[in-house]
């Protein structure tokens, strides 16, 4: 088997990922073709990408693996929906059709997806969270590692403690569903009016506004809390065993009224809330992770999972200390289950790990220090790239007014613009596999602008004034302007702003006012409680996004950039020089620099400029 192909879809962030003798060729999610936000639909448009990435036909694959068992996945729902019968019968017929066509019989549907597949193509599955546990450990620089998979649901599990040593992965310890820390997390997330399995970063931003007055009111109502880290949901409270709500209304009571609707006032009930989960979260990540620690005696941890984005909680696991290194799997939620299906099938059948520098060196003590982050996902950086006749191409057909300039050039125009507090749209190379945005399909700002969070939320993102913005900042700066030991490079650990940088601030201001107080000299990234979901880059993975640091730095003296994911709410990140044209155009960004052209959104022609995204389904 030299060519896999891993296949995630139906549930949420369907994606396909090709290996090629091991190796990671080309990775995306459907959204960002379909522009379609969370396209659960079969990922017909990635492999189409992935393929011609590869210059391959489905002819040239040697195996095709899905990412869980529907069979297996289809008798828990059945057992689910007779086990409270007949409440969940509404319910179980809205679902079944779509068991008793596609997702049961998936071979067919894969073989009628992939015209010229050979019929002595296998067409494999994996577990659930093996599909996890092997994108967690396998693309790691681990040479062996505890792993810990957390989410809402695959087959049976919900989560996982496991160990990986070379070629091989083994599943320890399971918690089964309906105990699911992602469903928890979910029920809360719906609860303060955001969407499940899209809106529970949201519900992370939000929690630093709240108080944790709840906290006693969970563990004594909602959860059983074990002495080994496991853990047992009081399903009296929650009604996603019987219809699609996930809360009843003795969950409503207990936190003082009915669910917030999606655009309704945030009171302060729901920030109080959303930060007395998200400490619930993180200290039940670190109970697991200290579960992990002591089964497998392993000093290194590889997480991933839908709840393994929720990047406090990993920086609370970090700073813990219970492990050396902690490595996290950037596309950590379902679409991550495509390229950890291919790896599993890979390393199961003919693999030969190649160690990293990193697996290689015996101990920390003897090297020193904290070594660079060389793992196999290339930066995640596997999606699509355009050239600038493919770019200006597109900017040409739209009548668009563009310079092309040399790099030097353009770096020195660019750093100079986010000097001026200019907001930059910045489309270069092959686009990020995951959800989030890390320098290729990004919008950049001066980070040391009180202004710019504000901005960006209201007149370029379209979204709530509370959610946060991350940084960027070359790894050997991080130290100067983040309390973080570890490299950071896929954006999923906070940690906090140095102190020498912070500001002080009044304790009596409360809510969404403490968005208006300044609280470091790099205002726009740093959040209400002092800390900022960092991302650290390296010219070996990230060079001309370096280079840029390198020129605004040299220019104003800061060395980090606002970093956020080129999109408005409820669109995916852009894909395309067409998406990232269109997007610019319906925004109130200043300028967009897409490969080696630079635009300013002023000089563009008055016209109205169409998106491209599908409407969400209700």
């Amino acid at each position: 088997m030299r060519r896999i192909l891993g296949i995630s879809a139906y549930y949420h962030d369907a994606a396909a990922a090709l290996l090629c003798d091991g190796a990671i060729v080309a990775a995306a999610q459907e959204e960002r073709f379909s522009r379609r936000k969370n396209d659960e639909r079969f990922p017909t448009r990635t492999i189409e990408f992935c393929l011609r990435h590869a210059q391959l036909s489905s002819s040239d694959l040697d195996a095709v693996v899905f990412y869980d068992k529907p069979i297996v996945k289809f008798a828990r729902l059945l057992e689910t929906y007779l086990s409270v019968a007949p409440a969940g019968f509404r319910t179980f017929v809205e679902v079944l059709p779509s068991w008793l066509g596609e997702k049961l019989n998936l071979r067919k549907t894969i073989a009628e997806e992939l015209p010229g597949l050979r019929g002595d193509c296998p067409i494999l599955f994996t577990q659930h969270h093996q599909a996890h546990a092997a994108s967690a450990f396998f693309p790691s620089p681990f040479g062996e590692a505890a792993i810990l998979t957390v989410d809402g649901v695959g087959e049976l599990s919900t989560t996982t403690v496991g160990r990986g040593a070379g070629d091989r992965l083994e599943l320890l310890q399971e918690i089964r569903f309906p105990h699911s820390l992602g469903l928890l997390y979910s029920a809360f997330t719906a609860y303060c009016g955001f969407r499940v399995n899209s809106g529970e970063y949201k519900l992370m931003g939000l929690a630093p506004y709240g108080e944790p007055r709840y906290v006693a009111a969970i563990y004594e109502n909602l959860l059983d809390v074990k002495s080994d880290g496991s853990f047992w949901l009081n399903l009296e409270y929650f009604d996603f065993l019987r219809r699609w709500n996930m809360t009843n209304d003795k969950f409503h009571r207990l936190f003082g009224g009915p669910p917030r609707t999606p655009e309704g006032a945030l009171e302060t009930r729901h920030m109080d809330v959303a930060c007395s989960i998200q400490q619930v979260t993180e200290a039940l990540m670190v109970g697991l992770a200290r579960q992990a620690r002591a089964l497998t005696g392993l000093r290194n941890l590889c997480l991933a999972g839908g709840v393994a984005l929720n990047c406090v909680a990993n920086g609370h696991i970090l700073r813990e200390k219970i492990f050396d290194q902690i490595w996290i799997q950037p596309a950590a939620g379902d679409a991550g289950g495509a390229l950890g299906a291919a790896l599993a099938v890979w390393h199961a059948a003919l693999a030969k790990r190649q160690p990293s520098p990193n697996q290689s060196a015996r101990s920390r003590e003897e090297r020193g220090s904290q070594p660079a982050a060389v793992d196999g996902m290339q930066g995640a950086l596997l999606g699509p790239c355009f050239s600038d006749a493919e770019i200006e191409s597109v900017l040409q057909g739209h009548g668009a007014v563009y310079e092309r300039l040399q790099e030097d050039v353009l770096l020195q125009r660019t750093a100079s613009l986010l000097a001026q507090e200019k907001i930059v749209g910045w489309v270069q190379g092959r686009m990020e596999f995951g959800p989030r945005a890390l320098g290729n399909r990004s919008i950049l700002g001066d980070p040391r602008s009180p202004l710019i969070q504000s901005q960006m939320n209201l007149k370029i993102k379209f979204r709530e004034t509370f959610r946060p913005f991350a940084p960027v900042v070359r790894q050997e700066r991080a130290k100067d302007y983040f309390e973080l030991e570890a490299e950071s490079p896929y954006m999923l650990l906070v940690a906090p702003v140095k102190a020498d940088l912070r500001r002080e601030v009044s304790d009596s201001v409360r809510g969404l006012d403490r968005l208006r107080q300044i609280r470091s000299t790099i205002p726009a990234v740093t959040h209400v409680n002092g800390t900022a979901r960092v991302q650290t880059v390296t010219p070996e993975q990230n060079g001309l996004l370096c280079r840029l640091l390198e020129a605004f730095e040299a220019a104003t003296g800061c060395g980090v950039l606002v970093n956020t994911s080129f999109n408005v709410r409820g669109e995916p990140i852009v894909c395309t020089p067409d998406d990232a044209y269109r997007c610019f155009m319906n925004t109130e960004m200043d300028y967009l620099v897409i490969g080696s052209c630079i635009l300013e959104r002023a000089a563009q022609p008055e016209r109205t400029i169409g998106r491209t995204h599908e409407p969400m389904p209700d």
